[in-house]
């Protein structure tokens, strides 16, 4: 049976290896050690563990949100433009600073401020807005 590391773990199920970590450690997921003391989670409980974030809906980190887009760039927000039906977003992740045109409503039903996290996802020449 495949088994996988926190590492891989947590890029199958889009979170930093901390939280997968964490969530090892507090018997959310069943881990086991390999020959070397890795910390290995089977293949079968991680995909049952995945099904039931996808199915939590809980807003935590990890529940699965969908998206054709693939080019994601996890970020903070540093500057809002409102206007009366259009604003504009701006995202520092790393070194790249992405700009996105919404609308003021989007903005709105996102709850979006500057200051927190949120992430840019970069299709063709759009520019999405995911709350995380």
């Amino acid at each position: 049976m495949q088994s996988y590391t926190i590492g891989q773990a947590a890029r199958l199920l889009g979170v930093s290896p901390d939280t997968a970590r964490r969530w090892a450690d507090a018997g959310r997921v069943a881990t086991h050690r390999d020959e070397t003391g890795r910390r290995l989670i089977d293949g079968k409980d991680l995909a049952a563990f995945s099904v039931e974030l996808a199915g939590s809906g809980s807003g935590e980190e990890g529940a699965a949100s969908y998206t054709s887009a693939r080019n994601a760039f996890p970020g903070i927000v540093t500057a809002i433009k409102l206007g009366d039906v259009a604003a504009q977003v701006e995202i520092q992740a790393g070194p790249h600073r992405l700009v996105s045109l919404l609308t003021r409503e989007a903005v709105e039903e996102l709850g979006l401020e500057v200051g927190m996290e949120a992430t840019a996802r970069v299709k063709s020449t759009n520019v999405h807005i995911d709350r995380t």
